[in-house]
């Protein structure tokens, strides 16, 4: 009979045992979350809402004024949210002279667009050198332009004719869907690059049809898929 009391006893204590090291297990790991989870929010709020600032400038453009007969002049301000959100404003200034020998046309305009919007940073790391970006824009530009012709000829008389056009008023409004990416290269200074698709929204051409380049949209009737490769000093 004793026996079998100081058996029944061993058991309960090893059960009760058992039970106290479940909890304690238990406990200890919920702890540990509780804790990770703290310092994880921690560190999240510890980043500030204002980042800083980055001004840059597009290559590409400059390389079209380098060898062809139009192109762009074209910088950039963007706002660093939380490494997250990037509110974007973007100013540039677009030119064309450019003859056509099919039409014996000459077409030349120089004016300013600018575009604003913002980039989100889709990168699973928000905090890395390197950024993934998505955004849209807004833009618009109000310009003139000239077209002129000699050797022209009347398509009903076939007279030689002079066409000249001076200061034709003209806008242009469309949305850009933005894909980019950009990286730290030393200090301050950093490198991307975006590709954008281009959508008109709404446009005035004047009165003598499509006009054959738009500043900061580029020439009518080509693909509506663009780029840009920027220079960047954040700060």
């Amino acid at each position: 009979m004793t026996v079998k009391r100081t058996s029944s006893f061993v058991s309960r204590v090893i059960a009760i045992s058992l039970l106290l090291i479940a909890v304690t297990t238990v406990s200890a790991q919920s702890r540990k979350e509780a804790i990770a989870e703290k310092s994880a929010k921690a560190e999240k709020d510890s980043v500030a809402f204002f980042r800083g600032v980055a001004v840059s400038a597009d290559v590409v453009g400059l390389t079209q004024l380098a060898f062809s007969d139009y192109g762009q002049y074209e910088a950039a301000l963007r706002i660093n949210l939380k490494d997250r959100y990037f509110p974007v404003f973007e100013l540039g200034y677009g030119t064309a002279d450019a003859d056509n020998p099919t039409t014996n046309l000459r077409y030349k305009t120089s004016a300013p667009y600018w575009r604003v919007g913002a980039d989100f940073n889709i990168a699973k790391n928000k905090h890395d050198a390197y950024r993934v970006y998505a955004g849209a824009r807004y833009a618009m530009t109000y310009y003139k332009f000239d077209v002129s012709g000699n050797g022209l000829k009347d398509p009903i008389w076939g007279d030689d004719i002079t066409y000249n056009v001076k200061g034709m008023k003209a806008n242009y409004h469309w949305m850009e869907a933005v894909f980019g990416v950009d990286a730290k290269i030393a200090g301050p200074f950093r490198l991307g690059w975006s590709v954008r698709y281009r959508r008109r929204i709404a446009h005035n051409d004047g009165k003598i049809g499509n006009t054959w380049y738009v500043p900061g949209y580029g020439k009518q009737g080509r693909s509506r898929l663009g780029g840009t490769f920027n220079i960047i000093f954040e700060i």
